[in-house]
């Protein structure tokens, strides 16, 4: 009768679920929609004629947003396995797989956008777009990367690619790079937030070249 009050026990709970984080992928998940969410409802707003809080030019805004926000869920997926490692909680590898999706997303979004309110569905000017303008260039580099790592995100393709798996999905580093740098053509004045973005990748680069040598240390002594 004692171990069975002990299941009802605030702290033992809390701690139990703590633990095995059942509420983490969902609560992620939900939080991850929240952008879109409030990007649709600003949309709304403007089309019944209320406040319209996007700017003399909608258009680029939900543009520019959508393109923010992938740059920002590939931050947080590549800060995925630092705070793993760091604050030794399993439990967030099991975020690393479903941002990388919402990197995607958001990244579509952006391209789908730039693809009907921007170009209007003219697609035969793309590639001229591509051609004259280096940004769009990069930022489409960045967006085919992504779709390769989408594509290859599943329990089948990592089966059938094995060690090649590992490979390919270090393009995560070339991909931001290739955002910096297409956030960094279409800023005009204030580089407050790339300076931001820019450290963060620095940092986890950083981290990551650091703890190599012991990784691989640790390797050659088993």
């Amino acid at each position: 009768m004692e171990s069975k009050s002990r299941l009802f026990m605030p702290g033992w709970t809390s701690v139990a679920i703590f633990k095995s984080a059942v509420w983490l992928k969902p609560t992620v998940f939900a939080l991850s929609l929240l952008p879109v969410g409030y990007l649709l409802w600003q949309v709304y707003l403007l089309t019944a004629g209320q406040v319209n809080t996007l700017g003399a030019d909608p258009a680029k805004a939900i543009v520019f947003f959508n393109g923010d926000w992938a740059l920002r869920f590939m931050l947080v997926t590549l800060a995925v396995t630092p705070l793993r490692k760091i604050l030794g909680w399993s439990p967030l590898a099991r975020l690393r797989r479903m941002l990388g999706l919402f990197t995607f997303t958001y990244a579509s979004l952006h391209f789908a956008a730039f693809a009907v309110l921007i170009l209007e569905l003219r697609l035969q000017d793309l590639g001229a777009e591509l051609i004259e303008r280096p940004y769009i260039l990069v930022g489409f580099l960045a967006w085919i990367g992504l779709v390769l790592l989408a594509m290859t995100s599943n329990q089948y393709m990592m089966r059938r690619l094995k060690q090649r798996w590992k490979k390919l999905h270090l393009l995560v580093f070339p991909i931001v790079i290739l955002q910096l740098v297409h956030l960094f053509w279409l800023t005009r004045s204030d580089y407050t937030e790339l300076l931001a973005y820019s450290a963060v990748v620095v940092l986890l680069m950083g981290y990551r070249l650091f703890t190599r040598p012991r990784r691989a240390a640790g390797a050659a002594m088993t």
